[in-house]
């Protein structure tokens, strides 16, 4: 059974328009395709499309934080082996 919506679902845009390595919006986590048929999609499609949108950004912002993680242990290490190179 298909939930009506009441509200129309407007676009999740936020205005950056950049499209990231996987090829989803860095703005709003939209696919092109996504995108480009916005206007013609219908309530429950849109719903779905900001639900896992919503879902990209938690994995995109996981992933930098992993990766600055990453790159402050290797800086702390690299620290620590010229320390020890240099004595």
């Amino acid at each position: 059974m298909k939930q009506i919506e009441i509200f129309d679902i407007s676009s999740p845009c936020v205005g950056i328009c950049q499209s990231g390595p996987k090829g989803y919006c860095l703005g709003c986590f939209r696919s092109r395709e996504e995108r480009l048929h916005w206007n013609q999609l219908e309530q429950d499609v849109k719903s779905k499309i900001v639900k896992a949108c919503g879902l990209r950004e938690k994995r995109s912002k996981t992933a930098k934080r992993k990766v600055a993680q990453d790159h402050t242990s290797t800086e702390q290490l690299d620290i620590f082996s010229t320390k020890s190179s240099n004595t």
